[in-house]
């Protein structure tokens, strides 16, 4: 099981960030949240999250976990400066769809989430990736939130169609729905 993140914007969906400038020529470094990140460019012209700027990239390697790439137009540190902090989104009809037992960080986001005996448990509030596997944070019906890692064993079921995704606790969380007798 595992999930891509992307984060959506009605139709849209950002697939990476400006990190910053690099170098003098306008350059800039990018934090791409697809599945393989060199092959950002392979989208086709990005924009911003108005969708009122396009910009077209060139990726030259990655350095540090970030791209190394150039838009074209910008041809200054200043400018490539003036671009930290832009998210960059694709229209979400350009990407894959997902194979069996694979999600999109953004259809999960949002989901009711109940453990396995069908009590509420809370809804999807965030997906993240830390660089030690993708982890789903849950807002908890009974208040406060959990993160938890997202593995089969912890989330053994996802239903999109339903809106539902099962979660099985491990035991050292205990940040678990109340019982009928606690309410």
């Amino acid at each position: 099981m595992s999930a891509v993140a992307v984060n959506m914007v009605e139709d849209r969906l950002c697939v990476a960030v400006i990190a910053g400038a690099h170098g003098v020529r306008g350059d800039v470094r990018i934090k791409s949240f697809t599945a393989d990140p060199e092959g950002l460019a392979a989208y086709g012209p990005l924009t911003d999250k108005a969708g009122t700027r396009e910009f077209r990239i060139k990726v030259h390697g990655l350095a540090r976990g970030l791209l190394r790439a150039h838009i074209k137009g910008v041809d200054d540190r200043n400018a490539a400066e003036a671009l930290a902090g832009v998210e960059l989104y694709i229209k979400r009809d350009l990407l894959p769809e997902p194979e069996e037992d694979e999600f999109y960080h953004s259809d999960l986001i949002g989901l009711k989430a109940v453990l396995e005996d069908s009590s509420n448990y809370g809804v999807v509030r965030a997906m993240h990736d830390f660089g030690a596997g993708d982890v789903i944070e849950i807002t908890l019906a009974a208040g406060g939130t959990v993160v938890l890692p997202f593995t089969r064993a912890v989330v053994p079921s996802v239903d999109l169609k339903a809106g539902i995704v099962v979660i099985a606790p491990p035991e050292e969380v205990e940040a678990r729905a109340p019982k009928e007798s606690d309410s």
